[in-house]
């Protein structure tokens, strides 16, 4: 693996104000390097984009090739492009050409509490049979999950075909939407919010170079976890073994050397590990790098943080933007969230509403007037779940993973995050929008206009590039919207996607019980209890 302590400075950025050094991290029991540079990324914004991509990488793969995977959920029958193949298809039709097909899924809850079970025992079975192995993971803490989105493709003698996917999007129902957001015709049931099947939004990045390394070692530190693969009961462990699942990882074949340098980008990938026992060999005192590399960057803004979160939770996530905002008064922050938790129900749903009414109002208060939340809507009026987990700081640095703003997503369950500096400084005003001497930069920059063109529903980017000038934009578009709702939906529709957020606030009589309810169970903390009391990451 390449790091690059050998240049303190890339092109201007200076990389120990905004990467984690190898010290930092915390975790010197892994072998992920610190950071790589010489790499390119491309977002993939919408599941259907990331699908036919995928689609086109795997059919490519010759025998001896690798295609390695990490998922939370994986549906077999889940339709790549409107016409196949399925994910198991696709999948088993490699394996069965010869290439190495390995796969770690979450081995998930119960279908009768909503998760996927029996799905993902379904696609294990599905690319086990045509010669492939996909191992049913469960070395989690109680009540956690394996959430990292992950696809790794290597081609030994052929290293600039290597290629990587990481970001939010699962291999599973409800994911493959597109641009004109009608929902993905497999579709899992959500909140009655948002219909049959419910609008999606999502951003997978497709990346090359060393980095393609990085995040290959990332599968293998999990893959070559000695630990038994079900720690959670002796109910389940029968279970696995009355259905033949395949409960020990065979060997990997050997790790090609990284692909080389071909792009601009320094990229950091940053992970979660829970504290747990037994330990994780590659981290047994579990990793926090996320929650690390996040809170080094956002005390670095100034101008601008633009986030989409499918939750933003927890006071303690909430309190790190709150401390930024409050110490820099030109700071604003631009939140896209989902309308609707995904869930109904008397029991379920408060859990859910009270951690963002929580983070908002923290933010709120430290920032009135400099604090931006909006949700989406299709054209038909549908609201569009935002499932995304994006960050872009000051148009220098950013973020696209796993992970949500969370305490769950960063000390609980696993998770992966990919951080990006860019070589390429942006020539569009203004350089330098936080004033520190970084200079705004091409692939964050251009990341932020193409998500905020997407909600706004334009193809230009004029007042979007200045902070102060978005703000105005976006909000303007938002209230746009929100009066014309309110006024029964008559008369043409404004233009863009964007609503102001008003997140409900529950009754005493629910908040009592909601509470405690969603701090232990919705959004647990898997830190050691000497950093839990020490309140650090």
């Amino acid at each position: 693996m390449r790091a690059l302590g050998r240049r303190p400075r890339f092109e201007g950025v200076p990389i120990p104000d905004w990467f984690l050094s190898t010290e930092e991290r915390g975790n010197p029991d892994s072998s992920i390097p610190s950071w790589c540079a010489g790499n390119a990324a491309e977002p993939l914004i919408h599941g259907k984009t990331y699908f036919d991509r995928l689609v086109s990488e795997v059919e490519s793969l010759r025998e001896g090739d690798h295609l390695f995977f990490t998922d939370w959920r994986g549906d077999p029958d889940e339709r790549m492009r409107d016409d196949g193949p399925t994910i198991a298809e696709l999948f088993s039709a490699a394996a069965r050409r010869g290439v190495v097909v390995k796969g770690l899924l979450w081995r998930s809850h119960l279908d009768k509490l909503a998760y996927s079970e029996e799905e993902n025992r379904d696609l294990s079975e599905a690319i086990r049979a045509a010669g492939g192995e996909v191992l049913l993971d469960q070395r989690v803490r109680r009540g956690g999950s394996h959430h990292q989105k992950l696809v790794v493709l290597r081609h030994p003698g052929r290293p600039e075909l290597d290629v990587a996917f990481a970001g939010g999007i699962d291999l599973c129902h409800s994911r493959r939407d597109d641009e004109r957001h009608l929902g993905d015709p497999q579709a899992v049931p959500m909140a009655k919010a948002y219909g049959p099947n419910p609008p999606w939004h999502d951003v997978q990045l497709a990346l090359r170079g060393p980095v393609v390394g990085v995040l290959d070692l990332t599968f293998r530190e999990r893959w070559n976890e000695p630990d038994d693969l079900d720690q959670h009961g002796p109910i389940s462990t029968i279970t696995d073994k009355l259905q033949r699942a395949d409960m020990s990882a065979d060997k990997l074949p050997p790790q090609p050397p990284d692909p080389p340098e071909c792009g601009p980008l320094a990229i950091q990938t940053l992970r979660t590990y829970p504290a747990m026992r037994p330990k994780y060999d590659f981290a047994p005192n579990g990793e926090q790098s996320i929650a690390r590399g996040y809170t080094k960057a956002i005390k670095r803004a100034r101008r601008l943080i633009y986030l989409e979160d499918q939750y933003l939770w927890s006071t303690e996530v909430a309190q790190l933007f709150a401390d930024a905002l409050r110490d820099n008064p030109e700071l604003h922050l631009i939140a896209v969230v989902p309308r609707h938790p995904d869930v109904d129900g008397a029991f379920a749903l408060p859990p859910n509403q009270i951690g963002r009414e929580k983070a908002i109002e923290l933010c709120t208060r430290a920032a009135p007037g400099r604090v931006h939340v909006f949700d989406l809507e299709n054209e038909a009026g549908t609201p569009i779940y935002v499932h995304s987990k994006v960050c872009v700081v000051d148009d220098v640095w950013c973020s696209v993973g796993s992970d949500n703003f969370n305490r769950r997503s960063w000390t609980h369950d696993s998770e992966l995050s990919n951080a990006i500096l860019d070589e390429t400084r942006d020539e569009r005003q203004p350089l330098d929008p936080a004033g520190l001497g970084d200079q705004a930069r091409r692939f964050p920059r251009e990341l932020r206009l193409a998500l905020t063109r997407e909600h706004l529903c334009r193809t230009d980017d004029a007042g979007l590039i200045d902070p102060a000038d978005v703000v105005g934009e976006m909000t303007a578009a938002a209230d746009a919207l929100r009066k014309w709702i309110d006024g029964g939906r008559t008369g043409p529709r404004p233009p863009g996607r964007l609503t102001p957020h008003s997140p409900e606030r529950l009754p005493w009589h629910q908040r009592w019980w909601a509470s405690p309810a969603y701090r232990l169970a919705y959004d647990p903390d898997g830190r050691r209890w000497r950093d839990r009391l020490a309140n650090r990451w």
